[in-house]
């Protein structure tokens, strides 16, 4: 094998890492994810208790 085809062949083994490490791992919740009587604290990232009033 030349140089050539290893390196061609190592980056396209390596491309679904790299890929994963630019979604990030972080969790991103929305407001659908929040359970029944909880909405999303903008502020947080967080579901929060529904206020009553």
């Amino acid at each position: 094998m030349t140089i050539k085809t290893i390196m061609a062949a190592s980056v396209l083994a390596l491309a679904p890492t790299f890929a994963l490490a630019e979604c990030g791992w972080e969790k991103k919740m929305n407001a659908s994810q929040c359970p029944e009587g909880q909405v999303l604290d903008a502020a947080s990232g967080a579901c929060v208790n529904q206020a009553t009033s």
